[in-house]
């Protein structure tokens, strides 16, 4: 399994934005619009519902129903990763049931947040999932949100079962590549989830992003990882270059704050996001659109 996916999802995953209505409610002809761009565009996967797509602001429905809509939309033209990620591990799994049900490719497990489980209930917890439910599923470290760092060892023990296939690391830890590389074995998939550092992850044998910055550049995000898997150093730093201040602007407030007025700045989305989310500062939105500019976007 975690070879047939390997050929399958790599390069530049964009982590979807969930159009929303001025109202906050959700916008699935502007979610259609949206996926068919990422595909004219050469974005190779699409995760919905992640953190970028205010998974923690909608309703068990209304996430089941943004990924149904992704996977019909998507049609079999590029696959489509579900965030079914949960602190609760009875969440999770029927999150990730409904998923596959569902038509989803694989699906994208954060580490349960806030109650800061031990190492040991983090194998518990994604075993557990991988065991009842038999779609290809990746890992999701990212302790910046969630206070809790999945370390190699523990993604080492999970990587031993067959339907967790690897690893979206958000730490921006560019040593950890070699290590989860060592631990877990050549066939284990090892993601980037931090735009910046992203193109060294991928020369450093990654197999590719799920990105934030490919909402707004997704062609370039696309052409980057095509670089860098290629083994292609100096074209992949000089388009990471060109996208190096939307990496760091598109986190001049919470994301998804700043990319959702990116999108929408593109015409592709209503202006909506949910409280406790608030649609970007007037003071930010300079230095946001600057970065557009340098991307050559806008």
């Amino acid at each position: 399994m975690k070879a047939e996916m390997g050929r399958m999802i790599q390069g530049s995953i964009v982590a979807l934005v969930t159009p929303m209505k001025e109202d906050g409610a959700l916008d699935f002809e502007s979610l259609d619009r949206l996926i068919d761009f990422h595909i004219e565009q050469g974005t190779d996967a699409l995760v919905a519902v992640g953190t970028t797509g205010e998974s923690a602001t909608l309703d068990e429905e209304e996430h089941c129903a943004v990924i149904g809509r992704a996977v019909t939309r998507a049609a079999g033209r590029i696959p489509v990763i579900a965030g079914t990620g949960a602190n609760s591990t009875r969440e999770a799994l029927a999150l990730t049931q409904r998923a596959k049900d569902l038509g989803a490719d694989a699906c994208l497990l954060v580490t349960p947040y806030y109650n800061k489980p031990t190492q040991e209930g983090l194998y518990r917890h994604f075993r557990t999932v991988a065991e009842a439910v038999d779609i290809p599923q990746i890992l999701y470290n990212v302790p910046s949100r969630t206070a809790c760092d999945l370390l190699p060892a523990t993604a080492a023990r999970l990587a031993e079962l067959p339907n967790i296939i690897g690893i979206k690391e958000a730490t921006g830890q560019l040593e950890r590549v070699a290590e989860l590389r060592r631990q877990c074995g050549p066939a284990f998939l090892l993601y980037s989830g931090d735009d910046a550092t992203a193109a060294e992850f991928c020369l450093r044998g990654g197999q590719g992003v799920i990105s934030v910055t490919a909402n707004v550049a997704p062609r370039l995000m696309h052409e980057m990882c095509t670089a860098a898997l290629a083994g292609d150093r100096a074209t992949a730093t000089a388009i990471d270059a060109r996208l190096a201040a939307l990496h760091r602007d598109l986190f001049i407030e919470s994301n998804p704050i700043p990319v959702k007025w990116a999108v929408h700045e593109l015409g592709l989305i209503p202006a909506g996001i949910r409280l406790p989310l608030t649609w970007l500062s007037e003071n930010c939105r300079a230095a946001v659109r600057s970065a557009m500019r340098q991307a050559g976007v806008v």
